[in-house]
């Protein structure tokens, strides 16, 4: 048999005229060849109030057919709380949410929150270590005390003091803040915030400046980019001086860095033409009358030397603009180099070569600003030497 040849498949349609069609159709189990082992009607649940069973589609106004559909299958017929009607029944007598735009039910993951359904969500507490000034719902909140909306609630009503005084709505709380919920006191940690701090080996030719009126290049084009703040030079080296330039990002530690009341030593590694006679040395040790005050040096050191050339290695307190220079020149000395070796207690690793950055470690960085140590810090630098990457 060819293939135009095959019968069609159609649908079942009983010829008019016969007798038993209808007979057949309201009969029970042995009413017919198509009811033959079915329930009736009455005990059929595919059956619909208007005597059209569930088996053959309905015809809209115009007369087409409709597609049958399996939205029983899935859960989006109203069955009225009937066999199969999940969502209702996990609804409660409420039943299925029909949003306006929409004539079927939402999705469980769709639903919109109920009145204290949030409240009723088991929280688990957070082992979260702040490190700077939070919102009072979020920290609560990430504590397990309660939903934000509820923390908010609790604030308006006057439960939650801070300090001693009534907490108000967006305030924040830091490390030194003590909050009281009912007037219990919450055990709320937080972290000192731990700086950073670059370690950079400035070569001659930059300027230690952000603008500069000649356009020379700057020591901040090489620096990393920082996504929060921006970065303070600890002190100043000149445009001719090479050596040890810290950076940090915060304010307080470059402050205790460079105030002349903690006499942190700067060493400098000088080159003059000659040498030092006796006179010469005790003068600089002594001190020498600049144009801006007095000025001596801490120690001074002879580092030898070739030829006309000769090294010393000095250390200061003060950080005054081109005073190494100017002392030596009140002597009639000429320095041909300058290079700083040292600030504080952090000395120009020997592997940073220059133009190159890193970042100090962890650990000695909270030795530096006094700050305790933090677990699990291993005391590695956050990366190695870098070389600066100029800014276009």
């Amino acid at each position: 048999m060819s293939t135009s040849q095959k019968p069609k498949n159609r649908p079942f349609r009983p010829k008019a005229g016969k007798l038993g069609a209808e007979s057949n159709r309201a009969e029970g189990p042995q009413g017919g060849r198509r009811n033959r082992g079915r329930p009736s009607a009455e005990g059929n649940r595919d059956a619909r109030p208007d005597g059209n069973r569930g088996g053959r589609p309905e015809r809209d106004a115009d007369g087409g057919r409709q597609p049958r559909s399996n939205a029983s299958a899935i859960g989006l017929s109203n069955l009225e709380g009937g066999r199969g009607n999940w969502r209702a029944r996990r609804q409660g007598a409420g039943g299925t949410y029909v949003s306006p735009e929409s004539p079927y039910p939402l999705a469980s993951s769709e639903l919109p929150l109920q009145d204290g359904a949030e409240s009723r969500r088991p929280k688990r507490p957070q082992d979260t270590t702040y490190t700077e000034p939070q919102r009072l719902h979020k920290v609560l909140a990430a504590a397990g005390i309660g939903s934000r909306r509820e923390i908010e609630e609790w604030i308006i009503a006057g439960r939650i003091s801070v300090n001693g005084e009534p907490a108000d709505v967006g305030q924040k709380v830091g490390p030194g803040d003590r909050v009281r919920v009912n007037g219990k006191l919450m055990p709320l940690r937080f972290a000192p915030r731990i700086p950073r701090v670059v370690l950079y080996h400035k070569p001659e030719g930059e300027i230690v400046s952000r603008d500069d009126p000649e356009g020379r290049p700057t020591v901040f084009d090489r620096l990393p980019t920082l996504r929060k703040g921006r970065w303070i030079a600890v002190g100043r080296l000149d445009f001719n001086t090479s050596g040890l330039l810290l950076f940090v990002n915060d304010g307080d530690l470059a402050n205790k860095l460079m105030h002349p009341r903690y006499e942190l030593d700067r060493e400098y590694a000088v080159r003059i033409l000659g040498e030092l006679d006796e006179a010469q040395r005790q003068a600089l040790l002594a001190g020498i009358e600049l144009e801006d005050g007095p000025a001596k040096f801490n120690t001074l050191l002879d580092a030898g030397g070739e030829g006309a050339n000769h090294w010393y290695r000095v250390t200061l307190s003060e950080g005054r603009n081109r005073e190494v220079r100017r002392m030596f020149e009140a002597l009639g000395l000429t320095v041909s180099r300058l290079m700083r070796v040292r600030y504080g207690p952090v000395v120009l690793p020997s592997r940073l070569k220059r133009g190159m950055w890193e970042d100090m470690a962890v650990e000695d960085v909270c030795a530096l600003a006094g700050l305790p140590k933090p677990v699990n810090s291993g005391g590695k630098p956050r990366s190695g030497p870098r070389p600066g990457r100029r800014q276009p």
